[in-house]
């Protein structure tokens, strides 16, 4: 049995947790696949899995390693398909997303995209940190919002658009405001950032200006999860992606506010690790991606 091989039933052994388990979804003896990892287990000189009678796990350096075979498999996938462009997209795909983009959007429409290309596996992967792609073998991340200098690959993929709003009992107790000149008159849900725990000001363009200003409020809120649950609550007013709300405002539990003064659109990046051939798959999920955010949340 050849190393690369060797790695795909070492993974999925862990993906199953199991050997038996994964024997089954490869089709091979369950004495094979102890067989081949004990093998492997020889070549590496190290424990690579912990076994008990009810669960498979990886070591410490068993986790390294299973990191290190997601990456190879992946490459030797690409290498074989570099020259056959006609061939149907296949391999394992890992992406990471921001947290409530993935649950709202990306995820609901995952399975048009798995029906479309039935060779294409999924790693989801949903958070708001920033991954460092090349350390945990990621294949692209979406961010949200202005780039830093990283070194890689930027592809844009449109722009969040931003409305502001407030629940109806917020409206009824403080009023309608009409203008920026309004709000110090208004009260705000507070958004501190994760990162830095600084305030975010209030944003709006106006005259292809971008203006901004500190606003008045009693609660600060570190999670989109929370800034809405506050502003349905009645306690002040936020700015917010509109698909955050859409939800929310067809069922008349928020309003937009301000529709001239909205912040300016954020834009939305699709990043990849620095590399000269990126794989079919890659290609086909961005177009993918794209084309869903563009529909979905784009202005």
């Amino acid at each position: 049995m050849d190393r690369i091989d060797l790695f795909r039933i070492f993974v999925r052994v862990v993906k199953c947790s199991s050997f038996t388990r994964a024997a089954d979804t490869l089709g091979m003896p369950r004495s094979s696949v102890s067989a081949a990892v004990q093998e492997l287990e020889s070549r590496v000189g190290a424990r690579l899995l912990h076994r008990t009678t009810r669960v498979v796990s990886p070591t410490h350096d068993g986790s390294a390693f299973y990191e290190r075979c997601l990456r190879l498999i992946a490459d030797v996938e690409e290498a074989e398909n570099i020259f056959r462009q006609s061939a149907t997209p296949s391999g394992r795909l890992r992406i990471d997303v921001p947290g409530r983009i993935g649950r709202l959007i990306i995820a609901p429409a995952l399975p048009a995209f798995l029906d479309a290309y039935p060779e294409i596996d999924i790693d989801l992967g949903v958070t708001d940190r920033a991954v460092n792609l090349v350390e945990e073998s990621v294949d692209c991340v979406l961010r949200v919002g202005p780039l830093a200098d990283s070194g890689m690959i930027a592809r844009s993929i449109g722009e969040l658009r931003l409305i502001n709003v407030a629940s109806p009992a917020y409206l009824e107790r403080y009023g309608l405001p009409q203008s920026p000149d309004d709000l110090q008159n208004h009260m705000a849900v507070n958004y501190a950032s994760p990162a830095s725990g600084r305030v975010e000001a209030w944003e709006w363009a106006e005259h292809e200006v971008l203006r901004s200003m500190p606003m008045r409020g009693r609660v600060a809120v570190n999670s989109a999860e929370a800034y809405i649950a506050c502003c349905l609550a009645g306690i002040g007013l936020i700015q917010i992606p509109a698909y955050d709300v859409r939800r929310h405002l067809e069922a008349g539990e928020l309003v937009e506010v301000m529709p001239s003064y909205r912040a300016e659109p954020m834009p939305m990046t699709l990043l990849y690790p620095h590399r000269q051939h990126l794989s079919r798959r890659v290609h086909v999920f961005a177009d993918w991606l794209e084309s869903l955010l563009k529909r979905e949340v784009s202005c």
